[in-house]
């Protein structure tokens, strides 16, 4: 479990698939925290299809691997994208050793992170879609797993097979659900409850609704353009909608800084 002295809250945002708008609600969610005077280090942990950067029109000079394989320190790494209080732990694309860390390799950079974790109010880990090994162990350290899901049957499907691995094998039994690209709020009740329903009758747990993030042609414009949809388009309803997520996580946080670094009372979750 991921701790330290300062009240850092540590999520994980994963999915079951890909294509489901996990890497926009990371990024998304960064900016509203940090327009609500926030700070927050937003990592990508998708080892195999890093895109974080790439939704912000950057290119860093150095990345994870570099972390990894050299005596870098995270301070190395890190890009600010705004001034005091956001940041992007960059990742690579398409080097399979780091899709399936070892344990050594996972040791030496859970290390570096939980040493400059402390300095943030948020930290978000955008995970790969499915169940690696190197996913499962992101998602195991972090207080708290926000799996993001679509209506897609294959989404549920998909996500309920990374909640079972994560219950069945890693002891992880809490988790926060975010339905993206709802068309509305029954729509994204009647996905949420199809999950939450699977995971009780077949795991013997309840799932927490964090919120949901309606369909929005805004957020389509703003990847073309390679820009943070809370700042093309800070109004729309899917920035609207992850304001309100925002709020919950800061809400939770200040709730339970005396108890933050261990694991999550999920019951105590704000509606």
């Amino acid at each position: 479990m991921m701790t330290n002295a300062n009240n850092t809250l540590s999520l994980s945002i994963l999915s079951g698939k890909g294509g489901v708008g996990k890497t926009n609600i990371v990024l998304n969610l960064g900016y509203a925290l940090y327009n609500a005077r926030k700070t927050a280090m937003l990592m990508d942990c998708d080892l195999g299809l890093a895109n974080l950067d790439v939704l912000l029109g950057l290119s860093p000079e150095k990345n994870l691997q570099d972390l990894l394989r050299s005596d870098a320190s995270v301070d190395d790494v890190l890009v600010p994208i705004e001034d005091d209080g956001l940041d992007i732990l960059p990742a690579t694309s398409g080097v399979p050793e780091l899709v399936e860390m070892d344990e050594d390799m996972q040791e030496i950079l859970f290390k570096k992170l939980v040493s400059l974790a402390g300095d943030y109010d948020f930290l978000l880990l955008d995970l790969g879609a499915g169940i690696s090994k190197t996913v499962m162990a992101f998602a195991s350290i972090t207080q708290l797993r926000v799996m993001v899901v679509t209506p897609e049957p294959t989404s549920l499907t998909d996500s309920y097979a990374v909640i079972k691995v994560l219950v069945t094998q890693h002891d992880v039994k809490d988790f926060l659900v975010v339905v993206n690209q709802a068309m509305s709020a029954a729509e994204a009740k009647a996905t949420f409850d199809r999950l939450n329903a699977a995971c009780r009758n077949f795991l013997g747990i309840d799932l927490v609704s964090l919120g949901y993030v309606r369909q929005d042609n805004n957020l389509i414009e703003s990847v073309r353009r390679q820009r943070p949809l809370m700042t093309f388009a800070p109004n729309s309803p899917a920035s609207q909608d992850i304001a309100s997520i925002a709020k919950k996580l800061m809400r939770y946080r200040e709730d339970n800084r005396s108890r933050i670094g261990g694991r999550a009372i999920l019951k105590d979750f704000p509606e």
